[in-house]
């Protein structure tokens, strides 16, 4: 069942509602990045249901922790006289069963740990006392569901989603909530009487992504280039400090990190972990491994595999669309202040930047670039490719669809103000990078150039038997 008041999130809905339904306890995980929207999920698609909730806080000690716990519990149960806080976590879950208990003869109840990685600080004996607390009585309420939240993505992969102590195999349902796609993205500006049409909405997109937090902030009235200057430049700008408060809320040593990001940044054509380890001079042993599936679980880089490559050989590229905006723009700026992002938007920095950026955003619609192509029931793998020659120019192609139907579509991404012209150069750039291609994948499969533009591209000499697909900005936001 779908609540009207969540915009998106379908599938995630879904898993919410059949959790529902079932005749046993739930224990749900719920990770993703800040400001993503984790907890107005659970709030509103449980608002019934929801018999207690609870958030951790950043670095309180335990005592704090504990007194917030019995001052909520206290105000559920109308306490004029508030109880002593409890000693332990192990006696707070004793308190929670003992509230919990009688509702749960009423019908289905969740209880909610919201920031769930905040409260399991060192020593504080959070996790172990929850674990208890699952086994060896939640996990017997038929009627129960727990749902567990935390941002800091690899914290809970780690230690909930592959537990391998008491809570290990015991998480019923996982969700790994991402960013709007562009149709959410303009689902969400309409529902709060933001009305921009798609090439506004997507230079939005291109600098802040489609985090709902941020999108909050869209004023109604102003352009993308106007919400993006007060937003970002102006002195008191919502998001001109986040980079670091961002990464330094999800990792506890951020700086790693953040370095990552740098270096990514600074590569559009993305990065083996062998050049990963060279840029950020990190060691090759399992640390590195752990801070590039920490940032790919947290959603800030992916990894891409080449075509008839192993994973081994895995390309990694930054993914976050306001990580690469704050590199580029904010990081070490000069100019800053109203107005600033007007004239940086006529800047020839501005054409390198969203080229790059509407690349990325391509690269996280390629359902809708399939479903576009007509190729929606054929079996895909999604890949990169990349010809490095030791002498001569390179080529290499940013996305890849290799299909079941015995062709390969090579997609071309451009981001342009106005229909996109081919000229004589371009064109024997193509037909030299499909030449290369060929020649040194050896495959046998039948190659189709795919445009994906802003507003298509002008029939010309050029264009013609060169380009066999097209598919345009609209057809992202299906």
């Amino acid at each position: 069942m779908a609540i009207k008041s969540i915009i998106g999130r379908t599938d995630e809905q879904q898993i919410l509602s059949e959790a529902l339904k079932t005749p046993e306890a739930e224990l749900i995980t719920i990770f993703g990045r800040r400001r993503v929207g984790k907890t107005y999920l659970i709030r509103k698609y449980y608002e019934k249901n929801m018999i207690f909730e609870f958030s951790g806080v950043h670095d309180a000690k335990l005592k704090d922790q504990l007194t917030n716990f019995r001052n909520i519990l206290g105000g559920l149960l109308n306490q004029h006289i508030a109880h002593e806080v409890p000693e332990s976590w192990t006696t707070a879950f004793e308190m929670l069963k003992k509230y919990a208990a009688p509702l749960l003869k009423k019908g289905k109840k969740v209880i909610f740990f919201d920031e769930f990685p905040w409260l399991s600080s060192a020593r504080s004996g959070f996790l172990s006392a929850f674990e208890y607390f699952w086994n060896s009585w939640a996990s017997r309420q038929d009627n129960l569901i727990v749902v567990i939240c935390g941002s800091a993505a690899s914290w809970m992969i780690q230690k909930i989603v592959n537990n391998r102590g008491g809570l290990h195999n015991r998480i019923t349902r996982k969700i790994r909530l991402l960013p709007f796609n562009l149709a959410e993205t303009e689902a969400y500006l309409k529902s709060r009487q933001i009305n921009l049409d798609q090439y506004q909405i997507t230079m939005l997109y291109m600098a802040m992504g489609g985090i709902p937090q941020y999108l909050k902030d869209i004023r109604p009235g102003q352009s993308a280039a106007q919400n993006i200057d007060r937003m970002c430049f102006a002195k008191d700008g919502i998001l001109k400090e986040e980079f670091k408060n961002l990464y330094h809320s999800l990792f506890a040593k951020a700086d790693k990190h953040m370095a990552i990001v740098k270096a990514l940044a600074e590569r559009s054509s993305g990065m083996t972990r062998k050049e990963v380890i060279a840029a950020c001079r990190l060691t090759t042993g399992g640390t590195t491994t752990l801070l590039l599936e920490e940032l790919a679980e947290s959603g800030f880089i992916s990894a891409y595999l080449p075509f008839e490559k192993t994973t081994r050989e895995s390309v990694y590229k930054l993914s976050d669309e306001f990580s690469r905006f704050h590199l580029k723009f904010l990081e070490n700026a000069r100019a800053t202040g109203d107005g600033t992002w007007l004239r940086l938007s006529a800047a020839p920095t501005w054409r390198s930047w969203s080229g790059t950026a509407f690349e990325s955003v391509c690269m996280k619609h390629t359902r809708q670039i399939k479903k576009a192509l007509g190729i929606s029931g054929v079996y895909t793998e999604e890949s990169i490719w990349r010809h490095a020659p030791k002498r001569g120019k390179g080529a290499q192609i940013d996305l890849l669809l290799d299909r079941a139907d015995f062709c390969i579509s090579l997609c071309e991404m451009k981001f342009s103000t106005t229909t996109f012209t081919i000229d004589k150069g371009y064109a024997e750039e193509l037909k030299n990078k499909v030449a290369v291609f060929m020649q040194d994948t050896k495959t046998k499969k039948t190659p189709f150039f795919v445009m994906v533009t802003t507003y298509g591209t002008k029939d010309n000499q050029y264009k013609t038997g060169l380009i066999q697909n097209e598919v345009k900005l609209n057809d992202l936001f299906l």
